[in-house]
């Protein structure tokens, strides 16, 4: 009886023990991914306010393409800057802007909708442009969403248990989407933190079009073999990708202009590290990813992509060029 009891209780020594491994295994994998992840040099996006009182948010690659793809499909709907705050503050609260997959019962992706209560299949709600599409249907059928306040507005979507929840994300989300609808120049800024995969053209291309709707390439400046600057409508031959995009600013010279201009200009440095974009400019303003402090300076002698040669575009084109 006493041999029983000690080999039983030396298998629960030893079960305590592999848990503990495992528990510290468990750890050391995580603080691994953090430091490689959030340390020093990591890529990192940043939003500054106009100054006056030293408003700032940071967010991940991830959660900069997420926030900048759910202020573009509100863009491409006309809404107002309002409802980007509202979309972005109830994606913060939901999933911390990133599309997961997993959630309270089956809810997934960036704004925790069920399949079940008829959002759509799990392939589409994981898929952000939709996702943030179905929120904007729902939100501009409540009356008067606009005036009314953020959890208000978001709770009458969401039918959350927390309503009160997205109070606390207003300020950051006010900030993030007047930085995404360019109403603040200059205000995002990115680190790529390493070298960036090189860029595909195409793919900057067909994201600007998934986003932002099929027409926000149209009309861009012309290139000497006949193609827009986006690298479409090439003469035979034409087989490789233009490396530098093109995106025209309908209205450069004015105000609405100018805003839609820092609007474009922000999500493509938002997309820098996912699309391998080496270089943004606009209005005389230049981001480079090779610039370890990811700031926008002044246009020192014109644009220059990589791998290439240009011109300051002024006010009237988004110039985007990719890693080489």
């Amino acid at each position: 009886m006493p041999r029983k009891t000690t080999s039983s209780a030396l298998r629960g020594r030893l079960l305590r023990a592999l848990a503990a491994c495992a528990v510290l295994l468990a750890l050391a994998g995580y603080l691994v991914v953090h430091f490689s992840s959030a340390g020093p040099g990591a890529p990192r996006c940043t939003v500054r306010g106009d100054g006056k009182d030293g408003s700032r948010y940071e967010l991940d690659p991830e959660q900069a393409v997420n926030a900048a793809t759910i202020e573009a499909v509100g863009s491409s709907r006309g809404l107002p800057e309002r409802a980007v705050t509202i979309a972005l503050a109830t994606a913060m609260q939901e999933s911390g802007l990133r599309n997961i997959d997993y959630g309270d019962r089956d809810s997934v992706g960036l704004f925790q909708q069920r399949p079940t209560q008829g959002w759509g299949t799990v392939e589409e709600i994981m898929d952000p442009v939709y996702a943030a599409g179905k929120f904007y249907d729902h939100l501009v059928e409540v009356p008067g969403y606009s005036r009314l306040p953020l959890t208000v507005a978001a709770q009458k979507v969401q039918r959350s248990g927390y309503p009160q929840a997205y109070a606390k994300h207003e300020p950051d989300a006010a900030l993030l989407s007047s930085a995404l609808t360019g109403r603040l120049p200059q205000a995002l800024s990115c680190t790529t933190g390493r070298a960036a995969e090189p860029g595909n053209p195409a793919l900057v291309r067909e994201k600007l079009r998934r986003d932002f709707g099929r027409d926000v390439l149209a009309g861009g400046p012309e290139r000497a073999d006949g193609a827009d600057a986006s690298g479409q409508g090439g003469g035979a031959g034409k087989s490789r990708p233009e490396p530098v995009i093109g995106v025209p600013v309908p209205d450069g010279s004015g105000a609405g202009g100018a805003r839609r201009g820092w609007e474009l200009a922000h999500w493509a440095v938002a997309h820098a590290s996912e699309l391998g974009i080496a270089q943004v400019s606009y209005a005389g303003r230049v981001w480079s990813a090779s610039d370890s402090g990811g700031e926008w300076r002044e246009a020192d002698g014109g644009f220059s992509p990589a791998g290439g040669s240009g011109t300051d575009p002024g006010s009237g084109t988004v110039l985007i060029s990719t890693v080489q």
